[in-house]
């Protein structure tokens, strides 16, 4: 016993010595140069960003003439005039407001009946609930290119191919099994004492859900919004399908711009700049609700 505790007392201060070094190494990761490296990190991933934002303020002889980066050496370069093709553009502005009509509605019905199947399935008792909950969660592995002929000639048959109700049906339909699946996991930490106390003062689960179950899931809500938002606003797949020329988004209509890449340029890139700032505004304005519906149930 006294030889192990000489050893003990000998390996002591060798552990802390590790400890000690360790902790350094810690600390002088958590300080100013890391933080740096970040930084320098997102400036170079914002590089592909602002050279977009540059290209979109300069006249197309000057894009044909030399890099974005000149701007820096002649600001003189800048000007408003791709916008104002832009405006001018029928195609564009049209695929524009085609994209909105696609993606506002595809978002709302994704939350809204993603809402009230995550609720039945977490709080309401039916026959089969929990084998029509693992048929959502095997819809999860469905890849969106399984679906697309055979819903296409399906869309023909009811007159829905080529119109957006079709397009929005479809964003629909392979939006709401990873709805269903983020809401009911959030909607079951709610805490049981609390629906059962707004049961006793009359609540009936309409209301119970609108006024008890919406406002406590609202960053999981957000979350969600903002991931269909962002995934039927950037969509081209479905819509180089479902879409005709009259209905193609933005996408497909920067798409088709592209084929006539030396006649247009100067519309190219401010269209392209406003199809990627939009979704860019979405997500920064729910910024806090959307960590907030990330984090959600990662401590208890």
């Amino acid at each position: 016993m006294t030889a192990l505790a000489t050893d003990v007392r000998k390996a002591a201060p060798a552990a802390r010595a590790a400890r000690s070094l360790g902790s350094r190494i810690a600390q002088r990761l958590n300080g100013g140069l890391v933080r740096v490296l970040l930084v320098l990190v997102g400036l170079f991933w914002l590089v592909p960003t602002i050279g977009l934002l540059i290209s979109s303020l300069r006249s197309p002889d000057d894009m044909s003439a030399s890099g974005w980066w000149t701007v820096f050496t002649k600001p003189s370069q800048l000007t408003f005039a791709s916008y104002r093709n832009l405006l001018e553009n029928g195609d564009i502005t049209h695929s524009l407001l085609n994209t909105v009509m696609i993606t506002v509605p595809a978002t709302v019905l994704v939350v809204v009946i993603g809402s009230l199947a995550g609720y039945a399935f977490a709080w309401m008792e039916f026959p089969g609930r929990d084998w029509w909950f693992l048929g959502v969660v095997g819809l999860l592995v469905v890849p969106v290119q399984v679906a697309l002929i055979p819903i296409a000639e399906l869309f023909g048959r009811i007159g829905l191919f080529g119109t957006i109700l079709g397009v929005v049906l479809f964003h629909t339909g392979f939006g709401l099994p990873f709805a269903v699946f983020l809401l009911r996991n959030f909607f079951a930490e709610i805490p049981r004492e609390l629906l059962e106390a707004a049961r006793l003062d009359g609540a009936g689960e309409l209301r119970l859900f609108a006024r008890v179950v919406m406002p406590l899931g609202g960053p999981a809500i957000a979350s969600l919004g903002i991931f269909q938002f962002l995934w039927v606003w950037n969509d081209m797949l479905v819509a180089l399908v479902f879409t005709k020329s009259g209905t193609q988004p933005i996408t497909v209509a920067l798409q088709t711009q592209v084929r006539q890449f030396g006649n247009n340029i100067d519309v190219l890139a401010p269209g392209a700049f406003v199809s990627m700032v939009i979704p860019l505004a979405v997500f920064f304005a729910f910024q806090r609700q959307f960590v907030s519906g990330v984090m959600a149930g990662a401590v208890k």
